[in-house]
């Protein structure tokens, strides 16, 4: 094995993890014991490049940490602003896959989007990462990566919210989906609020009850883009292994509440009748929904649903007493918006089938 494949990667660590790692190397070493608390802050609240940056730490100390440890970096390739202040990330993986992260001002807010997979196994109709196919989950340094990138930019983006809707399903990468939500959250990692990190899902069953399982008010979202499970089969593959009745089932035990995102097809699930049923399902697990006005770049030749259609769909709903936005439209001009997401692929294997999940990782 190579010298750095024998370095243990500090990022793919909690915070905690890292500081027990780094005490017990400095106990072994000689070194004092606060230089962890050093060399942690050095990973997320204050991100170093690379070690030979922490120069709060002697010269040979840093040294010595460079042949043991590894602070991988996210190479970034492209950068793209929208007109209406929304950017685009383009980043290169270690073995040549990449991903992309957009960041969303809005107010004195700034939203990450952030990628939990190289790629997209579930080939929803409407989304063009699923088209792409998928490549691999990535690591839990790839996803919470993103957001420490930000930080390290010139000069950096102050990030107040996270959502897990870039590129890829989350619930099927959850073992590392699960400690990357830590490191955002940790007072010692990113520091980013629970209710301000929203995970989103087109419902894997095993995903939202560990999400629910875990003490913080992380936010759940859920892709619903259809209220029945004979449209939802057709728009979203999934549907068979995990029906909607199901998906409404565990939405509904979940302790916090719950948002349904519904993207609007002309002319396929934008009829008064979906309303309806639709409202019906939001009432019964108290679910705000989320209207998502259809993007080019998608597959299938959708069209979005005309402003009379999307005007009497929100009535609709507000008749039945659901509390119901329409998602702005962000970052068209740069194919930033929902589902827009696609990289493609130069000199790279083809992707993955959509039925191979052999890589997939459900909690």
């Amino acid at each position: 094995m190579s010298d750095k494949a024998n370095r243990v990667n500090l990022l793919d660590l909690t915070p905690a993890r890292a500081a027990a790692v780094l005490g017990e190397f400095f106990k072994a070493t000689g070194t004092p014991a606060y230089r962890a608390a050093q060399v942690v802050r050095r990973l997320w609240v204050n991100p170093a490049r690379s070690f030979a940056d922490m120069t709060e730490l002697p010269a040979a100390l840093r040294d010595l940490l460079a042949t043991r440890f590894d602070l991988p970096r996210l190479e970034l390739v492209a950068h793209q602003a929208s007109t209406d202040g929304t950017q685009k990330f383009l980043f290169r993986l270690a073995d040549n896959e990449s991903i992309e992260t957009v960041a969303i001002p809005d107010g004195d807010r700034m939203t990450i989007c952030v990628s939990s997979q190289a790629g997209c196994a579930l080939q929803c109709a409407f989304c063009a990462t699923g088209a792409m196919g998928f490549s691999r989950n990535l690591s839990v340094h790839e996803i919470a990566g993103q957001v420490r990138e930000m930080r390290m930019l010139e000069p950096p983006l102050r990030v107040t919210n996270v959502v897990f809707m870039g590129m890829g399903e989350p619930m099927m990468n959850w073992i590392a989906v699960d400690p990357a939500l830590t490191i955002l959250n940790d007072p010692n990692g990113l520091g980013i609020g629970a209710r301000h990190i929203t995970v989103s899902t087109v419902g894997v069953l095993p995903g939202i009850v560990a999400l629910g399982e875990r003490p913080e008010q992380f936010r759940l979202a859920i892709s619903v883009h259809a209220p029945t499970d004979s449209l939802r089969r057709d728009l979203m593959p999934i549907n068979v292994k995990y029906p909607l009745a199901d998906v409404i089932a565990a939405a509904l035990v979940f302790d916090r509440r719950v948002t349904f995102e519904y993207v609007m097809l002309g002319g396929v699930n934008d009829a008064i009748e979906n309303a309806m049923e639709l409202g019906r399902l939001a009432r019964e697990c108290r679910a705000f929904v989320n209207l998502i006005p259809l993007h080019p770049g998608g597959t299938r030749g959708f069209t979005p649903s005309t402003p009379e259609r999307l005007r009497a769909f929100v009535a609709e709903l507000k008749r039945q007493d659901v509390e119901v936005a329409i998602r702005k439209s962000r970052g068209m001009d740069i194919a930033a918006a929902c589902g827009q997401l696609r990289v493609e692929r130069l000199g790279r294997g083809s992707p993955l089938r959509a039925n191979k999940h052999g890589d997939v990782q459900i909690a």
